[in-house]
């Protein structure tokens, strides 16, 4: 399949994300966005066809245990990375999956992106979440998709309640007891990723990332997933 390389994606992706981070652009509804907004998208292999192709979706978390996914998974297929500091409820987030599944086609998708958007209630992450799934299942519809919940915090704050600003593990818990309504009824693989990492702060590097320990345990754990699939 000809596609455009890298750099075109990254410049499409830059045109769409101006869109989203102004919200008085006629096309684009407001949101609620960071004081820094990324997108990361790297895919190897990308003139390639005999191995099947995986794409890993998700956060700086998902950016961290790509490479020894990849590492992992070498000769058994080829992976690709979509990271991106949008919420779910973000267009922009659903722009860039619809642009990257617009250019190749995946055998295997291991999707989530639940560390950002903490300005947004659990009610708006319930109501984007299976507009999220939806979209990569149209732009998709072959792939067979694996769904990781949000990771555990180092140390979690005590929030006042109804406080919106800021992320613990009982609105990680929410949230991934939201996705589990969607995803379990749909039969889809889970990747608990939040009981790796829960009880053991010593996998952290801070609060929210991880060191090289608590990442190589989430890339094997991950590719283990993938391997699975990837199975006849």
């Amino acid at each position: 399949m000809k596609t455009p390389g890298i750099c075109g994606l990254i410049l499409a992706l830059a045109l769409l994300a101006g869109c989203a981070t102004h919200p008085k652009h006629a096309s684009c509804p407001p949101s609620a966005l960071e004081s820094i907004e990324w997108c990361d998208i790297w895919i190897s292999h990308a003139n390639e066809t005999n191995l099947p192709r995986v794409l890993l979706i998700g956060d700086s978390i998902t950016r961290a245990y790509y490479p020894a996914v990849e590492q992992r998974l070498a000769g058994k297929a080829y992976v690709g990375r979509l990271s991106s500091s949008a919420f779910i409820s973000d267009p922009a987030l659903a722009r860039q999956i619809k642009m990257v599944l617009a250019q190749y086609k995946f055998d295997i998708i291991h999707f989530n992106n639940g560390m950002h958007g903490w300005q947004h209630s659990e009610k708006e992450y319930g109501d984007a979440f299976p507009k999220l799934l939806a979209t990569i299942k149209t732009h998709a519809p072959g792939a067979k998709l694996i769904w990781a919940n949000t990771t555990t915090l180092k140390v979690s704050p005590v929030l006042p309640p109804g406080d919106q600003t800021q992320a613990s593990d009982e609105r990680i818990a929410a949230r991934n007891e939201i996705a589990l309504k969607y995803i379990q009824p749909a039969g889809m693989a889970v990747d608990d990723l939040n009981s790796l990492g829960k009880g053991h702060p010593e996998y952290h590097s801070d609060n929210v990332h991880f060191n090289d320990q608590g990442i190589a345990l989430q890339a094997e754990q991950v590719a283990g997933h993938i391997e699975k699939l990837l199975k006849p």
